[in-house]
C-alpha cells in the first residue's frame, strides 16, 4: 500500500471506531463527535478507560499496535462493567466489534474512576506479561535488537558464537514494513517453522494480492550518523530469494518483504559515490587501497605443502589460530586452508615442517559465473573485480548496453522501475533514455574472510532501505556450546586496540544494586 492508501485506510478505521463507540462516549460524559476525530478520539478514549494518553502513540506503532488493540478493546468493555471472562473473550475474538453490541444493544453504565487492578492473580500475571511484551517489542523494533554471528565472514573482528546488540537508532530505526507479524521474531516462528508474518510469496508476479496490501511503504526515523567506510553493518540480504540462503538464484524476484529478508552482518568497504576495485583480494576505493581498522584481520585461502608426512593440520590450525577448515588437494601432499590471516601466515610459514605456503588467488580476467553482475561481458572473480561505481542518491549516470548489467537490478528491483531494451535503445518506464538518477544510497558489503564469504561480490549493491543497524556491543560469546569466551563478554564492537571486557564491572554493579535493594527492603521492614 502507498502512503495515501494507508491514510485512507486509517480514516476508514476511524469511521468504524466512531460508529461502534459514539454512544459509549456519550455515556462517559463526552461528545459523540469526539469518537470520529482521528488521534483525538484516542486521547479521549484513554481518559474514558482511565489509561495514560501516551498509549495513543502505541496504537500507531506497527507490530506494537497488534498487541495494544486487544488491550484497548478489553479495557473499553471493562470501563462499562463488562469484566467477566466471557466478555474478555468476546472483545478479542470479535476483533473489537463487541463494542457495537455494547454501543447499541447492551444495558450498561459507565464506571468512572474504576480500579485498574486485576481482579484475580491470573489477571495480574497476564497483564504483567502483556506489558513486558509491549516494552520488549518497542525496544527490539525501534532501538536495540539482539543478533547472533552465524558465520566466519568477519572472523577475528566478530566470532561465530558472538551475541551482539545491534543499534537501530545510529542510522535511523526503520518502521516495520510488514504490519501483520509476530513480535520479536524474524521471518520464522521458532519450533513451528512457519512464517511469522502475513505476506504473499508470489507478490512479484501477482501485485494485486490482498496480502500485499497490508504492507507499509518504506519509512525510517532520522539517525544521528551516516554509514561510514569500514563500519560493520547488519542488513537484510538483497538477494534473499529462497528459504535456504545456500540455494542462491540472483535472477529470481524477491521471495520475502525487505524487513523479513535474512539478516546478515558484513563490513561496509564502499559507500555511496565511491568507485570500488578489487586487486588480488584487496579493496581499492577511488584508486587507493582501503585501510581497515586495527581490529580487522583479512584472511585468504592458502595451499600449504609440508616437508614430511608427520604434518598435523589439526594441530597447526589450533596452534596458529586459523579460521575455518582444511582439506587435502587431489590426494597430493598439499593441504588447503580456507582462511589464514596475514599474522597467522607469517608465523605458520616459519614452522620447521612447512615447505611452502602460497595464497590461493584467482587469475585476473578469468570470469567466475557466480560473481556479480553474472554477465559474460564482465570477466570478474572474487580476487579481481571492478572498477565499479557505487550509486549515490541524486546522482545521475549515463546508461548504455555495456554498463546496464551493473545497474539493472538497482533500476528495477530496488527502485521499482520498468526496464526494456529494443535494439540499442534502453526504455525506463516506457521512455527512451541514456541516463538514470538514483533514488537512494547504496553500499558495498564484504567479509574480511575474503575466500569464505558470500557477500556483495555475489549479489551486488545493498540499498539503504535494506540496512537494519550497527552492531555496538558483544554481550556474550561462546566457542561452541560449552565454552564461554569470558574475555569477549560485554565488549564493544568498534574501537581501537584490543577490546576491553566490562563484564566484571557489570557484575560488581549488578550485585551491588541487588544488595542495596535488599538492604533498603530490610530497613523499610524494620521501621
Amino acid at each position: 500500500m502507498t502512503l495515501t492508501q494507508w491514510i485512507i485506510f486509517i480514516l476508514i478505521i476511524q469511521v468504524v471506531h466512531g460508529l461502534g463507540t459514539w454512544k459509549l462516549y456519550l455515556k462517559a460524559n463526552k461528545q459523540a463527535w469526539q469518537a470520529f476525530i482521528p488521534i483525538y478520539n484516542g486521547v479521549v478514549l484513554m481518559k474514558i478507560i482511565n489509561r495514560p494518553t501516551w498509549w495513543v502513540v502505541l496504537l500507531f506503532l506497527p507490530i506494537v499496535n497488534l498487541i495494544m488493540f486487544p488491550v484497548i478493546w478489553v479495557e473499553t468493555a471493562r470501563s462499562f462493567g463488562k469484566n467477566s471472562t466471557i466478555d474478555t473473550i468476546l472483545a478479542i475474538v470479535s476483533l473489537g466489534f463487541y463494542n457495537y453490541y455494547l454501543n447499541y444493544a447492551a444495558n450498561i453504565s459507565y464506571i468512572e474512576n474504576r480500579s485498574l487492578q486485576p481482579k484475580t492473580a491470573t489477571g495480574d500475571w497476564v497483564s504483567s506479561i502483556l506489558f513486558a511484551i509491549v516494552a520488549a517489542t518497542i525496544v527490539h523494533t525501534y532501538f536495540i535488537q539482539p543478533f547472533t554471528i552465524p558465520s566466519s565472514s568477519l572472523e577475528k573482528s566478530l566470532l561465530v558464537g558472538d551475541f551482539l546488540f545491534v543499534s537501530k537508532f545510529h542510522y535511523g530505526a526503520r518502521v516495520p514494513m510488514t504490519t501483520v507479524a509476530a513480535p520479536m521474531v524474524h521471518d520464522t516462528i521458532p519450533k513451528l517453522g512457519s512464517k511469522s508474518y502475513l505476506f504473499d510469496d508470489n507478490f512479484s508476479e501477482r501485485k494485486t494480492s490482498w496480502k500485499n496490501k497490508l504492507q507499509l511503504p518504506y519509512l525510517r526515523f532520522p539517525g544521528f550518523e551516516d554509514i561510514e567506510r569500514n563500519d560493520i553493518v547488519v542488513f537484510n540480504q538483497p538477494a534473499d530469494t529462497l528459504l535456504d540462503m545456500n540455494d542462491f538464484r540472483p535472477d529470481r524476484n524477491y521471495y520475502k518483504p525487505i524487513d523479513k529478508k535474512t539478516n546478515l552482518v558484513k563490513r561496509c568497504v564502499g559507500i555511496a559515490g565511491d568507485t570500488l576495485e578489487i586487486k588480488e583480494g584487496y579493496v581499492y576505493i577511488n584508486g587507493k587501497k582501503n585501510e581497515l581498522p586495527d581490529r580487522a584481520h583479512l584472511q585468504f585461502s592458502y595451499h600449504v605443502q609440508p616437508k614430511t608426512n608427520r604434518f598435523n593440520p589439526v594441530f597447526m590450525k589450533e596452534r596458529y589460530d586459523i579460521t575455518d577448515g582444511f582439506g587435502i588437494i587431489n590426494n597430493q601432499n598439499t593441504y588447503y586452508f580456507s582462511a589464514i590471516s596475514d599474522e597467522a601466515r607469517d608465523k605458520f610459514k616459519n614452522h620447521p615442517n612447512v615447505l611452502s605456503i602460497s595464497k590461493n588467488i584467482q587469475k585476473e580476467g578469468v570470469r567466475d559465473p557466480n560473481i556479480f553482475p553474472h554477465d559474460p561481458n564482465y570477466n570478474w572473480n572474487v580476487d579481481f573485480f571492478g572498477p565499479l561505481y557505487i550509486p549515490e542518491k541524486g546522482k545521475t549516470i549515463t546508461i548504455n548496453l555495456e554498463n546496464l548489467p551493473l545497474y539493472k537490478r538497482v533500476i528495477t528491483e530496488y527502485e521499482g522501475n520498468t526496464l526494456q531494451t529494443k535494439g540499442n535503445q534502453i526504455l525506463i518506464n516506457g521512455e527512451v533514455t541514456n541516463s538514470y538518477t538514483f533514488k537512494q544510497n547504496y553500499y558495498w558489503m564484504m567479509g574480511d574472510n575474503r575466500h569464505n564469504s558470500i557477500d556483495a561480490r555475489a549479489w551486488g549493491f545493498v540499498p539503504f532501505d535494506h540496512v537494519v543497524g550497527k552492531p555496538v556491543f558483544i554481550w556474550m560469546s561462546w566457542d561452541g556450546l560449552k565454552n564461554p569466551r569470558l574475555e569477549r563478554f560485554f565488549t564493544t564492537v568498534s574501537g581501537e586496540g584490543k577490546a576491553t571486557s566490562f563484564f566484571i564491572p557489570f557484575l560488581i554493579v549488578l550485585f551491588g544494586w541487588i544488595g542495596f535493594n535488599k538492604w533498603k527492603s530490610r530497613k523499610k521492614a524494620n521501621q
